[in-house]
């Protein structure tokens, strides 16, 4: 096991979503906006992290129950 403390994935997404709404807001000072920006890095390096400790954990567990292997999933940029 890892000794990193497990990512809570839905309350990173909502701190997120807040840092998006407060730095979209223009109402910060560039001080407190580059300080937001990191802790939103930092949270993105996480749940980004986290989603593929995920997609490991299902490639594992269908490959355990002889199941398909998992297709690529591109994300459509528009």
């Amino acid at each position: 096991m890892t000794t990193k403390k497990a990512v809570n994935l839905e309350k990173s997404l909502a701190d997120l979503e807040t840092l998006i709404e407060e730095l979209e807001s223009g109402d910060l000072p560039l001080e407190k906006a580059m300080k937001k920006f990191e802790e939103g890095i930092k949270l993105t390096r996480g749940c980004q992290t986290a989603l593929k400790e995920a997609e490991q954990k299902v490639e594992i567990l269908l490959k355990s129950a002889g199941g398909e292997a998992l297709e690529a999933f591109d994300i459509d940029d528009d």
